[in-house]
């Protein structure tokens, strides 16, 4: 699973959330949300993947994440 891999490989580099949203150039907040399943934006997938070095394609993938309309409450 995907954040399985995020929080893993974030973990091996020694980086902390913040590290890694910093990085990014994105908030905390949206990078653990990020961890938790929801999908970015390509832009941000790209520039998290050059972080943690995997393919950000992984974002994007049927067993990846979930993405910010399945959130939205109608």
């Amino acid at each position: 699973m995907i954040t399985t891999i995020l929080v893993e490989r974030r973990k091996l580099l020694g980086y902390s959330q913040q590290d890694v949203a910093d990085k990014v150039g994105i908030d905390r907040s949206y990078y653990s949300k990020i961890e938790s399943g929801l999908a970015p934006s390509v832009k941000v997938a790209q520039k998290i993947g050059a972080t943690l070095g995997i393919n950000w394609t992984i974002f994007f993938t049927d067993y990846g994440a979930k993405t910010a309309q399945n959130e939205c409450v109608i």
